[in-house]
C-alpha cells in the first residue's frame, strides 16, 4: 500500500511539471497538502489497522444478556423465563472522534461501530491564508470487527425475527367476573403454546402450571349448559374463587399445540372420538365437548347414541353412554360407561337384584362390538375397584367364564391391575385390524380426600392453586399399573396423574349442591380445570 502511494505522488508531481506554469502555486498546495493528508492515514492504517482508529473499549457494541435485552411486545405470550426470546437488532452503539491539529491543518478522524458494519470518517480541513478547505474520506468494513457473540446474536435476529414475548404476571382472584369473549380466541391471535421446538417424543407429563390470564378458561363454566352438567359447573355453586380456572400446563421440553375447536374437528373429519371408562372419563368427555363448541349453544350437533347401542332405558333412567357428531366434519365424539374397564353381565336377566360376573379376562362388550367405528380411544378405570363398589353393584369377579379362583386375584389391586394389562393387550391385538385406530389409556385421576373418605369425613378444602406444588420432573408415570400396562403394546399412555396431583384445589370440595351435609367430592374436578388439560395433552398426541 506505501509502493502505490509513493508512486502516485511521484506520477502526480511529473505530470505537475509539464504544466506548472499554468496552475496557480496555492491550488498546487491545496492539492500536495490532501496527497500528504491521504499518505498519513493510510500508512496509519497499515502499520496498525485494528487499533489506530479504533474506538475505545467502552464505545463498543456491547450485547445484553437474554433477560436484559428490552422487547417489545408485539402480541400475546405468557411464556415465562424459560422461554425463547427474540433479540433486537442494535445500531450505532459506539461512536468516537480523534482530532490532529496544526498551524495550517485540522485532521478530524471519527469512527462508529454498528452490529455488523465498522465505519471510518477522515476529514482534512486545511486553512490557507483566509481559506478554508474541507475533504472528507469515508470507509466502511462490513463484518471486520464483528465478534463470535455478536455473530450469533444477529444469526438469532434472522431466525427468531417473528418470534415475540410477553410475561404475564401471577393474580391471585378472589372473584372474577366471566368475560366470554376470552373463551374463543381469534384466528389470528398468536398462540400461547409453548415456543414450537421440533421434537420426536414428547414427555408431555413433565412441566408446569403456569398462569394464563388471556387465553384460560378456554370455555364458560356457566354457559356450557348444554354439555357441561350441573354437578361438576363449579359457576353455577357457591364458589367465589375462580384462580383455578387461569392455570394452563406447559410440557418442561418441547411444545404442545394450543387446542381450538375448529383444529381439532378438521383433524377429525369423519373419525370418532371415544372416551371409555368411569366418571372421570365422562368428565373428560364433557369438557372435550365444551372446548371444541367454546361453551357455547350448538343446535345443529346431532345426537347418534342408538348408533352406538346408547338408549335411554324405560323410565327414564340414565343411558350407558352419549354420542354426538358434528355435521361440518362428521366428527363424532362419544362416551361409554365401563367403571372397570371389563366386560361385566347379569346372571341372571329375569331377576332385577341378580349377581354379575364381573370377566377380568374379556374387554367391555361395547369395544368388541364397535371398536372398528373408533378412530381414537382413550380408556380408563382405578376408583371403582374397592370392596364398596364390587358389593354395593353385586360384581362377582370371574376368570375364564367361571368364580374366581385365584387368590391373588382376590386382592382388588391384584383384580385391577389384571384387568388394565388384558384389556390393553386385547386393543393392542386389534390394531393391525384397524390401521386408522389409535389408542390410549389414561393413568390414573388422583383423590385429595385428608382425614377420611368421602363418607367419613375426609376433605379438601384448599382453594389456592399451585399451594403443593407447581412442577413435575419425574420421567416415569406416578400410575405404576398403567406404565406398565402399555409397554410392549401399541396403545399409548395420556398420563396425568402427576400433573393432577398438584391441583388439589381444582375439586369439587365442599362446594357440591347435591351433596349430604359434611360429605366433600375430592374426586371429581370443577369444569373448567384440569380435564381440559387432559384432552389438550391427547389433542398435541393424535
Amino acid at each position: 500500500m506505501k509502493s502505490f502511494t509513493a508512486y502516485f505522488c511521484w506520477n502526480f508531481i511529473l505530470r505537475m511539471k509539464r504544466g506548472a506554469l499554468r496552475r496557480k502555486a496555492r491550488d498546487i498546495s491545496v492539492v500536495l497538502v490532501v496527497l500528504v493528508c491521504a499518505t498519513v492515514v493510510i500508512w496509519t492504517w497499515d502499520t496498525t489497522p485494528t487499533s489506530a482508529f479504533l474506538p475505545p473499549e467502552s464505545h463498543f457494541l456491547k450485547l445484553e444478556t437474554e433477560e436484559e435485552v428490552k422487547r417489545v411486545p408485539t402480541a400475546l405470550n405468557t411464556e415465562t423465563k424459560d422461554s425463547y426470546s427474540s433479540a433486537t437488532p442494535l445500531v450505532n452503539k459506539g461512536k468516537v472522534q480523534t482530532h490532529y491539529s496544526s498551524a495550517f491543518i485540522h485532521l478530524v478522524i471519527s469512527s462508529k461501530v454498528y452490529l455488523h458494519l465498522f465505519e471510518l470518517r477522515v476529514c482534512c480541513i486545511l486553512n490557507i491564508g483566509e481559506t478554508k478547505f474541507s475533504i472528507t474520506f469515508f470507509f466502511l468494513f462490513p463484518g471486520l470487527f464483528m465478534t463470535e457473540e455478536t455473530k450469533e446474536v444477529k444469526r438469532e435476529v434472522a431466525i427468531r425475527e417473528d418470534e415475540t414475548t410477553k410475561t404475564t404476571h401471577i393474580k391471585e382472584t378472589h372473584s372474577d367476573p366471566e368475560r366470554t369473549e376470552q373463551f374463543v380466541a381469534k384466528k389470528d391471535d398468536v398462540s400461547t403454546s409453548t415456543p414450537r421446538i421440533p421434537n420426536k417424543a414428547c414427555n408431555y407429563a413433565k412441566g408446569k402450571w403456569v398462569v394464563d390470564n388471556h387465553h384460560r378458561p378456554l370455555y364458560s363454566g356457566s354457559h356450557c349448559k348444554q354439555w357441561l352438567a350441573s354437578m361438576w359447573a363449579c359457576r353455577l355453586m357457591q364458589r367465589t374463587d375462580f384462580a383455578f380456572e387461569r392455570l394452563r400446563w406447559q410440557p418442561k421440553d418441547c411444545s404442545m399445540e394450543e387446542f381450538e375447536g375448529s383444529k381439532f374437528l378438521k383433524r377429525m373429519q369423519n373419525k370418532n372420538l371415544a372416551f371409555v371408562g368411569d366418571s372421570l372419563g365422562r368428565q373428560q368427555f364433557q369438557s372435550m365437548m365444551c372446548m371444541i363448541t367454546g361453551g357455547k349453544e350448538r343446535p345443529d350437533v346431532l345426537d347418534v347414541g342408538p348408533e352406538f347401542g346408547f338408549i335411554t332405558p324405560e323410565g327414564g333412567g340414565r343411558p350407558n353412554g352419549w354420542a354426538y357428531r358434528f355435521p361440518e366434519t362428521n366428527t363424532t365424539v362419544l362416551y361409554h360407561w365401563s367403571s372397570t374397564l371389563c366386560d361385566i353381565q347379569p346372571l341372571n336377566i329375569s331377576d332385577p337384584l341378580t349377581e354379575h360376573a364381573m370377566h377380568l379376562d374379556r374387554p367391555p362388550a361395547f369395544l368388541r362390538q364397535y371398536l372398528h367405528k373408533i378412530s381414537v380411544l382413550v380408556m380408563n378405570t382405578g376408583h371403582h375397584w374397592n370392596r364398596g363398589k364390587l358389593n354395593g353393584n353385586r360384581w362377582v369377579m370371574h376368570l375364564n367364564g367361571l368364580p374366581n379362583a385365584n387368590k391373588k386375584l382376590a386382592a382388588l389391586g391384584n383384580a385391577k391391575n389384571f384387568t388394565i394389562h388384558s384389556t390393553v393387550g386385547w386393543v393392542s391385538s386389534q390394531l393391525p385390524r384397524h390401521p386408522g385406530l389409535k389408542a390410549f389409556y389414561r393413568s390414573l385421576s388422583p383423590r385429595h380426600f385428608v382425614g377420611g373418605e368421602w363418607n367419613t369425613g375426609g376433605s379438601c378444602n384448599n382453594t389456592t392453586p399451585m399451594s403443593i406444588g407447581k412442577e413435575v420432573l419425574q420421567e416415569e408415570s406416578s400410575d405404576y399399573s398403567a406404565g406398565h400396562a402399555v409397554k410392549g403394546t401399541g396403545v399409548k399412555l395420556l398420563d396425568i396423574t402427576a400433573l393432577s396431583h398438584i391441583r388439589d384445589e381444582g375439586h369439587i370440595s365442599r362446594f357440591s349442591l347435591s351433596a349430604s351435609k359434611g360429605v366433600q367430592d375430592c374426586l371429581h374436578w370443577c369444569l373448567p380445570g384440569v380435564p381440559d388439560t387432559w384432552n389438550e395433552i391427547l389433542f398435541a398426541m393424535i
